[in-house]
């Protein structure tokens, strides 16, 4: 993934589901591959994420600053949303 803030929506948006869903192998699979993209491809270190009603923001450091994106949290949640209302499309395979 070239872009940074493409690489932190998807991070973003799989961290959400493998934080709801622990025992679901792909998921933490899917985010330890985005996690692993941000550290070395793009060299981000310390992430943390807050959340208010609306947004998600991750804050996290770049070249020795602290850097925060922002996104919607509708935008975000869409993935967890859907799989929370059929989820007998999304079938937890545990290890």
């Amino acid at each position: 993934m070239k872009s940074l803030q493409d690489t932190l929506y998807n991070w973003l948006t799989i961290k959400v589901v493998a934080d709801a869903r622990p025992d679901d192998t792909a998921a933490r699979d899917t985010f330890d591959l985005f996690d692993d993209i941000l550290k070395t491809d793009h060299k981000v270190s310390n992430i943390k994420v807050e959340k208010d009603e609306l947004m998600y923001f991750v804050i996290f450091e770049k070249d020795g600053e602290e850097k925060k994106a922002r996104f919607a949290a509708e935008l975000i949640d869409i993935m967890h949303d859907q799989i929370e209302q059929e989820p007998e499309k999304y079938i937890n395979y545990p290890e």
